[in-house]
């Protein structure tokens, strides 16, 4: 059996070992700052993790195509800053901040296509299926951005809507990330359709949990300024259930929309924002949703009949995603 230190390790190297195009450096030293800035390595861990339990065998045929789901996901990220114009990315100034809007849009481009020749590395008897779950799972998460910046022209969005983009924006990849795994090791139909299902809930409870600690949580762990949300008036899974809660809708909306420019409005807001939520229980609700999702993931993986150190591994590694907010 394959065990979580050599996950660790595997993952670690492949990113130690990752290399990029020299030239021109202005397009490609973006790339390697977001790699190196680091980040928790969810998919490419998540994708191993569920390989091992079919295979062994550690070759470029899995970990090319593990690193391309963490090359991805940088490129979402690289773009999204941009969109959301975040100062801030785990700690650190992002992208579109140290390099300029054009570069990062243009870097963030490459990084998509450097992403696909890693694809391409599956070995053949896979790649078809992998290529297409691979370039299904891209075109929704582009959906769901546009979904996502679709919410912040409207007053109100349902949870229902709200549930639906984060589906797409943020669960989809992480649930590719668990089938493609499976796909790779030689898993079966029915294996990869729990385990997709285990990675779909999982990335659910990990958008909530993203949502919560925005928040609620430790600027330093959190790797991001807190409150970023509550500023910016983006509709988060806190605003929704809020929204469905609170008797003054109209006042919480008031407060909500209001602009903060300054250190000390911005303060105020975020305080005034986050009574409003304790008050309410909304900080409760997002742990027991978080805890929901978490539940419904691991009842997933149990269809796949993997056996007891499986299970074990796949508990193990949603406690640690979600663990924080819970």
């Amino acid at each position: 059996m394959v065990t979580e230190e050599r996950i660790d390790a595997l993952v670690a190297g492949m990113f130690k070992e990752i290399r990029f195009q020299d030239e021109p450096r202005g397009l490609y030293d973006p790339l390697r700052y977001m790699i190196e800035i680091g980040g928790k390595r969810v998919r490419p861990r998540l994708c191993l993790t569920t390989y091992s339990f079919f295979s062994d065998d550690f070759g470029e045929s899995i970990l090319s195509p593990a690193a391309a789901l963490e090359v991805f996901h940088s490129f979402t990220l690289m773009h999204d800053d941009i969109m959301d114009h975040s100062p801030m990315r785990r700690g650190m100034p992002t992208v579109w901040k140290k390099w300029g809007e054009d570069s990062a849009i243009l870097s963030g481009d490459v990084m998509l296509i450097d992403s696909y020749r890693r694809i391409s590395k599956a070995p053949h008897s896979a790649l078809g299926k992998v290529m297409h779950l691979f370039s299904e799972t891209s075109a929704k998460v582009c959906d769901g951005q546009q979904y996502d910046m679709e919410f912040e022209s409207v007053e109100e969005v349902s949870m229902p809507e709200y549930d639906k983009m984060i589906g797409l924006k943020t669960a989809v990849l992480i649930a590719c990330s668990a089938e493609m795994g499976a796909v790779i090791g030689g898993a079966t139909e029915e294996q990869c359709r729990a385990l997709y299902e285990y990675g779909y809930k999982l990335g659910m409870a990990f958008q909530v949990a993203d949502d919560y600690l925005d928040t609620f949580g430790d600027e330093k762990v959190f790797g991001k300024p807190i409150g970023g949300d509550i500023v910016n008036g983006k509709k988060t899974w806190l605003t929704v259930r809020t929204l469905e809660k609170i008797a003054d809708r109209q006042a919480f909306l008031e407060v909500f929309g209001r602009k903060a420019a300054s250190r000390s409005e911005k303060d105020a807001k975020i305080r005034e924002v986050r009574d409003i939520y304790v008050g309410n229980g909304v900080d409760a609700d997002a742990k027991r949703e978080i805890g929901k999702f978490t539940a419904e993931a691991l009842s997933a993986a149990e269809g796949a009949g993997l056996g007891a150190d499986n299970l074990e591994m796949l508990t193990n590694f949603a406690n640690k995603l979600v663990g924080r907010a819970k």
